[in-house]
């Protein structure tokens, strides 16, 4: 009889305790699935508020397209700075978009047939890339024909002054393309930025013209302002540098009317930069008219 009430007790006890855990699990079950309900219900309300912000922001950047501008910069510095982090520099790749746009070059074959021609030659003869020439030559004839000046003279000039480097320098400060003396010409580049804007190759071609235009002018002939445009016009001889420029201007006009350039005894290599400066000299000097010899306004080179 104790034995059974032993039994009957423990069972008892076994049963309560069963039916405790297992309410204790279903409690437990009930809270996770209440906490995972939460859980979705704030995530799905969060990427509902997140869809709409987006949403919102599409439509008020494309709106507000200094606002799309904005956001633009400030992204793609971030991306830049954390490529930098990562891999210690930024490619030009991704930061330099528009670095073409920098480029003094375009395609030859945009050009009129004529310009190509000579852009097409000029390349061959000077062992310089026909894109950057393509720029030049345009330039050429579009200053040209606005200061009613030959654009053959014009490059003809570039040739023998400094072989198309844009970045020439001459001893004695002659610079860029058509080596203008940057100090003697520097109001010049005055409305161009400054007297750095002297290696821009354009810009260089610009002053140049500039200052051959007062050279014709004073001088009354192109070959006579040749002689100012070199410095020499104090002097008896340019050192040929006159007889160089018309040659090479021949040998582009004959490009330009589709037949084969002429030869004379100034044809040859690309000449490199040169030592004289372009130089406006004086009408007259006390020496000169007290006939007295001047003296020399540059150092001329006798090639």
């Amino acid at each position: 009889m104790t034995a059974l009430k032993k039994f009957g007790l423990n069972f008892g006890r076994n049963f309560d305790l069963k039916a405790h855990l297992k309410n204790v699990g279903s409690s437990l079950a009930t809270v996770a699935d209440d906490i995972a309900q939460g859980l979705f219900e704030i995530t799905h309300n969060s990427f509902a508020l997140l869809g709409l912000a987006v949403v919102f922001m599409v439509i008020t950047l494309t709106a507000r397209s200094d606002l799309r501008e904005g956001a633009e910069l400030k992204l793609m510095t971030w991306l830049q700075q954390r490529q930098e982090a990562v891999i210690g520099f930024t490619e030009p790749t991704f930061t330099e978009p528009t670095a073409v746009e920098r480029a003094t070059a375009s395609n030859p074959k945009d050009l009129p047939v004529q310009q190509a021609a000579v852009a097409y030659w000029l390349s061959k003869k000077y062992s310089v890339a026909p894109e950057p020439l393509s720029v030049l030559v345009a330039e050429a004839f579009e200053i040209g024909q606005k200061a009613k000046l030959d654009p053959t003279l014009i490059l003809a000039i570039m040739a023998i002054e400094s072989g198309f480097n844009p970045f020439a320098q001459s001893q004695v400060g002659a610079q860029g393309l058509m080596q203008v003396m940057t100090k003697v010409h520097n109001d010049k580049y005055e409305n161009f930025g400054g007297k750095l804007a002297a290696f821009d190759p354009v810009t260089n071609v610009r002053v140049g013209v500039k200052v051959l235009q007062e050279c014709i002018a004073r001088a009354g002939s192109i070959e006579g302002g040749l002689k100012y445009y070199v410095g020499a016009a104090n002097l008896e001889d340019d050192g040929g540098y006159a007889g160089k420029v018309m040659a090479e201007r021949a040998r582009l006009l004959a490009v330009v009317g589709g037949k084969r350039p002429p030869t004379s005894r100034f044809f040859g290599s690309p000449t490199p930069a040169r030592i004289v400066p372009v130089v406006m000299p004086a009408e007259s000097t006390p020496l000169e008219s007290a006939g007295k010899t001047p003296e020399k306004v540059a150092f001329l080179d006798q090639r």
